[in-house]
């Protein structure tokens, strides 16, 4: 398809109205329409028509997660991109203003400009199960913060108030650890993966959920480009003569949070891990050097082993 007849359209999402601009424009196309479960089908069945080269949406806290799924579903190439990415593509251009219309068009520059890969959006599966892992995290930061509470309470009241509010918290994250597990044990591919991921030394239930759940591209992508999503690749910080020190940023946070807490196991109980970090110790490397070498070291081979399969009984093979 040459560039005259591509056609690329971006939307942006609400929560109860979409806007839509494409390049070139599309008469068959609303510029604004309702976000209820009509106007999607309607829309949907005539981006399917029009066949675009690309539709590109922000991701809007889950509120995308409908028109993506009714795109999918009609085999509709379509990009859900980083709202940052967004911006600083808008501000490159000079547009500082935002409106929801003026979004759609800067989202259909950014496509036909960049160009991001399409990807079809995670199954109903996936989304229920991060759903479960988003609510995981928020009632342990709830409890962290009712223990803080708890230590510096002075009154019986206030102590028996934390106590019982942390109990509950306790049963519910329990509760949730339960359904989530027993998701993963009811589907077939899921419970090949876990046992996968958890026979490595240092992963456990919650790291091996976090990653089908948060991270469903784990094992169909390269050591490069897993590391880029997940936010562990070091970019580098050099400019003439200067060398500066190589930092990580973006990328998935709550991925990395439980992957940094899995890797502090891994350094003490798993053989490759332990052996990686005593290397780049006694080269003299930063603890919090090594920290991150070590969950770059840990991602990668958990994204090897679910790539071919292979299991934890040849551990030298994968420190490779």
């Amino acid at each position: 398809m040459s560039d005259s007849t591509e056609r690329f359209v971006g939307i942006d999402v609400s929560k109860d109205s979409l806007d839509l601009f494409a390049d070139p424009p599309a008469p068959q196309l609303p510029t604004h329409c309702g976000y209820d479960d009509t106007a999607v089908r309607t829309l949907c069945d005539a981006l399917a028509d029009l066949a675009p080269t690309l539709v590109v949406m922000e991701a809007s806290g889950g509120l995308e997660q409908r028109l993506a799924a009714e795109l999918a579903a009609r085999g509709v190439p379509l990009a859900v991109v980083n709202p940052r990415q967004v911006r600083q593509f808008a501000r490159a251009l000079g547009e500082l203003a935002k409106t929801d219309a003026l979004d759609a068009r800067i989202l259909c520059a950014f496509a036909r400009a960049i160009r991001p890969q399409a990807r079809a959006p995670h199954d109903a599966d996936t989304r229920d199960l991060a759903d479960l892992l988003s609510r995981r995290r928020q009632l342990v930061d709830m409890r962290v913060q009712e223990l803080q509470r708890q230590h510096s309470a002075c009154s019986r009241t206030m102590r028996k108030s934390l106590a019982e509010h942390i109990a509950w918290l306790d049963k519910r994250i329990a509760q949730l650890d339960e359904d989530m597990g027993q998701r993963l044990r009811a589907s077939e591919v899921w419970r090949a993966k876990d046992d996968l991921l958890q026979s490595i030394p240092g992963v456990g239930p919650v790291l091996s959920l976090t990653m089908l759940g948060l991270c469903p591209e784990l094992g169909e992508l390269n050591r490069r480009e897993i590391a880029k999503l997940v936010g562990l690749a070091p970019l580098a910080n050099d400019s003439g003569r200067h060398r500066g020190p190589r930092r990580i940023w973006g990328g998935r946070a709550d991925v990395r949070r439980v992957l940094y807490m899995a890797t502090q196991v891994a350094i003490r109980h798993n053989p490759v891990i332990a052996a990686f970090a005593a290397r780049l110790r006694l080269a003299g490397k930063k603890p919090k050097v090594v920290i991150v070498a070590c969950m770059h070291k840990l991602l990668t081979i958990m994204n090897t082993m679910l790539k071919t399969g292979q299991t934890w009984r040849a551990p030298e093979q994968l420190a490779q």
